[in-house]
Formats: C-alpha cells, structure tokens, sequence
C-alpha cells in the first residue's frame, strides 16, 4: 500500500503563477492534508525546474549555470537496437540467397569482409548474424603475416640455420689499437657507454663511445698495478667501478675513469694455511663481480684458493674456498664464475675437474663436482653460465669447448674439437638468447687468420666462423644491450663487429663522426670589453685575429724578449748596456769633470794624453825616472809579430 504523504507547514516562494492557482486556498495556518492531483512525472521535473530557476534569479540575479547536460535512457536505446536487430533478421529469412555484395552494403558497417570470409557466409548463414568487430584480415589461416614472420625470425628454430646466421652482428667493424701486445682484459660497462682493454704491457685502456670519433682513441691509458699483465677485467653490475686482476697478488678496484679505489690485502706467504691469511700469496688467475650484490667480487689464485671479498673490507677476505683433487690435496682454479642468478659459485681447475658451491651455504662441500672435465694438467680458460641458467660452457687449453645441461651434470651434451689455443684466458660465451655458443681460436702453424666461432648450442652444428685478424683470438664478449661483439687478438687490436639495423649506440656513435686535427693556439686571446668613454690609460686595443696580433708581438722587443744588439764601434764588442760592465761603472762614479764616452776605443783615448804627460810629467814618470827602462814601440812599416828570437838592445 501506498501512504499518503501528509504536509506541515511547506515554505515556498510565492511567484505569480502560484497566486493565480491558489487564490481560493487560505494563506495562514497549515497546509492541505493529503496531496494534490499532479499529472504525470515529467511536469513535476518542469515544476521543480522552474522552482528552482526562480529561486536562483531572485536571489542572485542570474536565471541559470548555462546548459544543461543532456540524459540518455538507456533501456529505450536497448530496446531500440534489439527490434532493429529482429527486423534485419527477418529480411534475411524472407531472402535466403541474397547477392553477396549487396548483403555486406545492408548489414556491415565499415570496410568489406575478405574473399574467403563471403564464401563461408553462403554456406552458413547463422555465423554472418553473430560477426561482431572489426573484420578478419584476408590472409589469416593461408599465409603467415609479417609480424609473425618477423617473430620466427627471433624464435628458437632449430631447423633454420640462416636465421640463426643473420642475428650475428657482423655486417659492419670497427678496428681499436691498444698496442702491441696480447689483450688479456676486456670489459664493457652494462650499459654500452666504456669500454676497458688491458693487455701483457701492463696497461690498461678506457674507451669512452659517446666522446670518440672516428680516430677511435682512448681517453686514458694507465698502469694500475706496476709490472704485472693485466689477465681480466670486469664492470661491477652497477658499472661504477671495474675489477683489475693482474699477475700480481692483489686485485685492485677502480672507477669509472680509472682511479684506484681499493687495494686487496697481500697473504702472508708463511703461513701453510691459507684460510689463517687474510689474503692471496701467489699471482692471480681470474676474477668476477657477483651479478647482484654490487660490493662483492671474487679472485682465484695459483696459492690454491678461490676468494669472496667486500668492497668495504678489502683488508680481509670475507671467504676462502679451498678446491681439492680427487686425493685430498689441493689444486689451483685457473677460472671462476657467478651464476646468472648469483647463487652458485663455480671454478675450473687445473687438475681438469669443475667445481661448485651455493653460495648462501658454508663453502666446505661442493654441491656439484665433476671430476675429468677436461684433460688432466692442462688449464680450463673459462667457465660461463647461460643466461637462463641451464648451460654451461667450457673452455680448456686442450684444444676444446664443451656445452653442459646443469640438470645433467655427468656428461657433456657435445664437445667441439680442434679448437686450438695458446693463452691461459681465451674465453668462451652465450649469445644473448642462447642459441648459440662462441669462442675464439689462437693461430696454429700454418694458419693465417686467427678465427670466432660460433656454434648451434641445439644441433651443435657450426653456425659460421668470422675472420678477425692476423693473429690470435682470445676475448669477445657479446654485450646484449647494444648487440654488438668486441674481440680481443693477440697483436694488441680490438675489434667491434655490429649491424646497422639490430645495433645500438657503441662503436655506431663513433664512426659517424669525423676526426680534426687541433690546432695548437700560441697566443690566448683575453676576453674583449668595450668600453667607449675609457681614458687612454685603461683603452683596450681592438681585438684583432690572433695571426695578426704574432706578428705585432714580434716586433715589440719586450714581448718577444730581444736581446741587446752589440756595439759597432770599437773593438771585441759587448752586449750589455753601458753602465752595466765593471769598466764602464767605475769610470762613471770618479766623478771626473768630463763625461766619458763609453764607444771610444780606451787605447786611442790614453795615447791622447802621451805628449803632453811627456812634457810635463807629474804623477808616474817621476816615480820610475831612474828606473824605468826606454819602451821601443813597432814601427808602421814592419808587418807582423816581432822575432822572439831577436836580441832587444
């Protein structure tokens, strides 16, 4: 049941309409009970509308708050497009075989379906009531769009080995000389921005991409750890600091632009046990920053031990690990590594076996070893992870490559032979999606193009092999981000292999720009103030080409510090001003009556006074009348020196 609303006392604005249809009803007192016939709802919105409109102009002086939004119902338009929707369908029954062009101009909206589509519309006319959307491209189900050509391109196909050839990028190069020794070290930064080479000459480059040219210059060369061959270099995750492992005991960290951040501490040689030592004893081997915690790295040594440190104490290791051989003693890692995930710890050792920790556990078992890896007394070079953790490869002086399933560590999934290398660090690697593994290859007798290969790591086939240079390849590293491939060689050159298309950044932003000589610059300008209305005192001269402004230098003698210009009167010459020489000074402070002219010849200027000294002899003669002998002068007619052997009368 519906009550009826009662009433009290209702306030409301009393406009002329009001008055006129309610003067029968008395103005005091309540309101009338129950409610008054209304029509229907719409003319109570216009009423209230109205009210409210009045109210607002009475009380603000406007009408209105412009335009009102529009309302939609939407039941009616529901209601509208299911009947339109009955309709169409009805047409369709009544016209079993409509003409197919005309059936798509009634009903679709948009572009025409597809040849293939109308076909399967004849025969079955229910599916073409549901079609909702947009329409199906022509060639789906025939033929395989580009996008998905394009992604087959990128997918693992196993049975495509062109494919797998042409994500190489090794379409362009680019040639770096370090010097003329072996490169050992290679490292670029995470982000593709530096590069680092260090080699047996004890050196180490840095190559900055975004600041070289075309010339392909380092910025700086240094020698961080004295006489010692640098044998790896490494970029933190960070790329703030880059780990220095040399022949020496002690690894070095240094930044970015090659200033020595740390030095590890030094082992006391002494001591039998090198867990009692803070550090290593014996040259390096190897080395690697751990992939995720930024200040951790790790060493391995000839002294037998592999080491974890801290960039915050790298006067004491923060572990030792103590690889053993299959009889208990010990046996040195010639090559360490972090998983990708950089929760297992791996090294290679010299006795051939491969062995691995965890990391988050004590370092006194191994969790995975396996012994006869490679030929026994010959080095591993290199051990590397795959990216998604399942591989690993290894690289071993005994002319070998093997791939690894770490699910099935007991035996290798494929070796590559005839591999041949002559150095103790010729790595291997992952290309970034795992498709492939490459390594380099040293020169044998014979051979005169030292080679990259790269190998199917599904088929174990051999993709392609690229020729680097006239000499041995040890390093490449396949930096992901940039795509593009730098090897290390044996005479000191460093190459950069990318593609045009697939690379970015790196070695591209180089060869675009063109090397310029400087010109040395003898005279700096100062900077040039006008000032109009300054005295002649503090006037600054116009500025002139720096050409110009030489050759007005020049001629100043106190710019270009001339020197005094000799006499040219008299007789052996000077070049000091007169005044500064012993002769000159005295005779100007005897205070004789007349001044004496410094370019007269001194001999002419006494025999001047000979006559009349004669004549009138005051000061000398009288003294050694007695005894002074007769002086015999050279006549003019005589030539040349006296006869010494000539008795004097």
């Amino acid at each position: 049941m519906n009550k009826k609303p009662i009433s009290f006392g209702k306030i409301s604005f009393k406009t002329k309409s009001q008055e006129e249809g309610t003067k029968d009803a008395s103005s005091s007192g309540f309101g009338t009970f129950g409610r008054t016939p209304i029509q229907e709802h719409k003319e109570i919105e216009e009423i209230a509308e109205d009210l409210e409109s009045q109210h607002v102009h009475s009380v603000m002086g406007i009408k209105n708050f412009g335009k009102k939004a529009k309302n939609f119902n939407l039941q009616e338009m529901l209601e509208q497009a299911r009947k339109t929707a009955q309709e169409t369908s009805k047409k369709k029954l009544e016209d079993p075989k409509p003409a197919p062009e005309t059936a798509q101009k009634e009903d679709l909206i948009g572009p025409p379906l597809p040849p293939t589509l109308t076909a399967k519309s004849q025969d079955s006319s229910d599916d073409d009531e549901d079609i909702i959307g947009p329409p199906v491209p022509p060639n789906l189900g025939d033929e395989k769009t580009k996008d998905e050509d394009s992604y087959d391109e990128l997918s693992d196909s196993d049975d495509d080995e062109v494919s797998l050839e042409k994500r190489i990028p090794n379409s362009h190069e680019v040639e770096m000389h370090h010097g003329s020794k072996a490169v050992l070290g290679l490292a670029v930064d995470p982000s593709g921005a530096r590069l680092a080479t260090g080699s047996i000459d004890y050196e180490v480059s840095f190559w900055d991409f975004a600041g070289m040219d075309s010339s392909m210059r380092s910025f700086r060369t240094l020698q961080p750890c004295e006489n010692h061959p640098i044998k790896a270099l490494q970029y933190s995750s960070t790329g703030d600091s880059i780990l220095v492992v040399s022949g020496s005991a002690q690894a070095k960290v240094l930044d970015r632009d090659g200033f020595e951040v740390l030095e590890c501490v030094k082992g006391d040689q002494y001591i039998t046990d090198m867990a009692r030592t803070k550090g290593h004893t014996a040259s390096l081997n190897s080395g690697c920053w751990h992939p995720h915690i930024r200040e951790e790295f790790m060493t391995c040594s000839q002294d037998g031990t592999l080491r974890l440190w801290l960039t915050d104490n790298p006067k004491q290791h923060k572990a030792v690990i103590k690889p053993r051989q299959q009889g208990g003693l010990k046996t040195n890692p010639t090559a360490c590594a972090f998983s990708k995930d950089g929760n297992t710890v791996a090294c290679g050792c010299y006795d051939g076996s491969i062995q691995m920790w965890d990391h988050r556990k004590n370092y006194v078992n191994t969790t995975t070893l396996l012994r006869d890896a490679h030929q026994k007394q010959s080095e591993i070079s290199s051990i590397s992870f795959s990216y998604l953790g399942t591989y690993l490869a290894s690289r071993g002086n005994d002319d070998r490559l093997k791939l690894w399933d770490l699910r099935n560590f007991k035996k290798p999934l494929n070796v590559f032979d005839n591999l041949f290398s002559r150095y103790e660090q010729t790595d291997c690697a992952f290309s970034p999606d795992d498709t492939m593994v490459f390594t380099g290859e040293s020169l044998q007798r014979g051979q005169d193009v030292g080679r990259l290969l790269f190998f199917n790591t599904k088929t174990f086939d051999k993709v392609t092999s690229i020729d680097v240079t006239e000499s041995h390849v040890i390093k490449a590293i396949w930096h992901a981000k940039l795509n593009q491939i730098f090897v290390g060689c044996g005479n000191g050159v460093v190459k950069c292999y990318y593609d045009k298309k697939t690379s970015l950044r790196g070695a591209k932003l180089c060869i675009v720009k063109t090397h310029r000589k400087k010109h040395s610059v003898e005279v700096v300008s100062t900077q040039q103030i006008i000032t109009p209305h300054a005295l002649p005192l503090f006037r600054q001269e116009k500025l002139r080409t720096s050409k110009k402004k030489m050759e007005k230098d020049r001629l100043d003698p106190v710019k270009s510090h001339r020197p005094d210009l000799p006499i040219t009167s008299g007789q052996g010459g000077r070049v000091a001003a007169s005044g500064s020489t012993l002769s000159s000074f005295v005779i100007r402070n005897l205070g004789l009556s007349k001044r004496v002219d410094d370019e007269q010849d001194p001999r002419e200027a006494i025999l001047k006074y000979a006559k009349e000294a004669e004549e009138n002899p005051f000061w000398v003669a009288p003294a050694y009348k007695k005894t002074q002998p007769q002086p015999i002068f050279q006549n003019a007619d005589e030539e040349g020196p006296s006869d010494p052997k000539k008795p004097k009368s």
